[in-house]
């Protein structure tokens, strides 16, 4: 039986960029993804579209079952000979439970490999300004994880309380109140600086900083979740110097509706403009298969949308074919998709509409001239009203779907409860989404809609959404320019 390799990898904490190189290259090529939920979500964009993603995480529990779990399909994967990325938060081996899923690969005899990652116990101190060691204030720093054992064991702070440099403490907020009275009964001073960090590295970062004697009614008035790192020390003072990543209160946080994969393109621009993207898609584009022989019977060739434009060249093998054709695009984007092609557009019509098209590619071609369309399955192409019209001949290729995604009400509740702006780019996500919420709109209370267009807002107000935001230049950066 042929068996297949296990990767125990550390994905580091919240920022994905932190992700090592090597990580990155073995996720990409893995077959099977097991992952929990501390990691980046970008990196779950990494894998090959064969890839199995499996989601075992542990929430705010210790393990017990779920790890027992994460043990034998880690095996059971790699016996059907896959190799599998196991991918935590962190390091494997600093509080990861790595070594228990090694033990189980040795035990199956089962070869495998170990990619550290950035622990979160440097890290993410890093991130809010808190150097762990300083010169002549921490010679040293001591990591502990916050759980209590399996036996209910606690650890010894009567040593503990002792020691001088710095003192972090993982998944610590559930016994938070056992941390600091067992430090302070042990002899700690109560007015020992600390800092409880909450989902760091990641643009939702919060720090709550107190002391030994004040840190719980802090930490109870903020509300403090986990994930979240207790750190411990005179170190923590350096922050108010040190700090340099600092999620902004008012940085507006922008839900994203498009395809995943032109989300990651928007998410990047939210970034630039200072905001914090929240990706949500309601729908899939689905690029096919189509034919291109007989592309030389058309005068001209017009594109819709960049995804068109995207999904058609794919199936260009000889870009020759296209030679004395005239090319026609609607909208600066699908007109920049294009000339990243190296396929500069013979028109664009000032409304970015295919009706539009279609009649400004009268003025160069003749009549009885074939036309070809490149659009969706959802398209509003009408080529019966454009034929009689301009007397041409005016066909259309379907290059891609447009899926609509059913997403769960609970889910959206979720991503709702963080969100400022709603970002629609087109009508199909509009009507996606108002599937998915059954027509209830209260989950829109005190959120503004941004609408990439006019046909965008009409179809909005047609289901009685306001509009507060809509684009001058019909793209995602014009979209952005009108928000920011």
């Amino acid at each position: 039986m042929n068996k297949g390799k296990a990767y125990i990898i550390g994905a580091g904490p919240g920022d994905f960029e932190l992700l090592t190189l090597k990580a990155k290259r073995v996720i990409e090529n893995a077959d099977c993804i097991i992952y929990d939920r501390l990691i980046s979500p970008n990196i779950l964009d990494l894998p090959k579209s064969t890839a199995e993603l499996i989601y075992l995480g542990k929430e705010n529990t210790e393990g017990g079952l779920i790890q027992d779990e994460i043990n034998q399909t880690l095996v059971k994967k790699c016996l059907e000979g896959k190799n599998v990325a196991r991918v935590k938060g962190g390091d494997p081996f600093v509080f990861g439970r790595g070594g228990e899923e090694i033990d189980a690969l040795v035990e199956n005899g089962i070869s495998f490999e170990v990619i550290p990652g950035i622990t979160s116990s440097i890290s993410v101190p890093a991130y809010a300004g808190i150097p762990v060691t300083h010169r002549g204030l921490a010679r040293s720093f001591h990591v502990f994880t916050g759980h209590t054992m399996e036996n209910g064991k606690w650890h010894n702070f009567e040593n503990i309380a002792k020691l001088e440099g710095t003192l972090v403490f993982l998944m610590g907020v559930k016994n938070l109140d056992l941390i600091v009275s067992d430090l302070i009964k042990n002899g700690k001073s109560s007015k020992t600086p600390v800092a409880i960090i909450e989902k760091g590295a990641t643009r939702k970062q919060r720090v709550s900083v107190g002391t030994l004697e004040n840190i719980l009614k802090i930490a109870e008035k903020n509300k403090v979740k986990s994930p979240a790192i207790t750190i411990i020390g005179e170190v923590v003072n350096l922050r108010e110097t040190f700090s340099w990543f600092e999620p902004k209160e008012s940085s507006k946080k922008i839900l994203i509706t498009r395809d995943k994969k032109q989300a990651k393109e928007m998410s990047k621009l939210v970034l630039n403009k200072g905001g914090i993207p929240i990706e949500l898609p309601f729908i899939e584009i689905e690029e096919l298969k189509i034919s291109t022989e007989n592309l030389k019977k058309y005068s001209a060739i017009l594109f819709n949308s960049p995804n068109g434009v995207k999904s058609f060249f794919k199936n260009i093998e000889d870009m020759r074919i296209l030679a004395n054709i005239k090319i026609g695009a609607v909208g600066a984007k699908t007109k920049e998709v294009l000339e990243s092609l190296k396929i500069v557009p013979d028109f664009m019509p000032e409304e970015y509409m295919v009706d539009r098209l279609a009649e400004e590619v009268v003025k160069f071609t003749n009549r009885n001239n074939n036309i070809l369309i490149v659009t969706s399955d959802i398209s509003p192409a009408d080529l019966d009203k454009y034929n009689s019209l301009y007397e041409r001949n005016y066909e259309k290729i379907v290059a891609y779907n447009t899926k609509k995604i059913k997403v769960a009400k609970d889910e959206i509740n979720e991503k709702f409860e963080d969100i400022d702006i709603i970002t629609f780019l087109s009508s199909s996500t509009v009507e996606a989404f108002y599937e998915s919420i059954n027509g209830d709109l209260k989950v829109l209370e005190n959120k503004k809609i941004a609408s990439i267009g006019p046909m965008t807002s009409e179809t909005l107000r047609k289901y009685g959404i306001k509009v507060d935001y809509e684009a001058k230049k019909y793209t995602a950066e014009g979209l952005l320019d009108v928000i920011f």
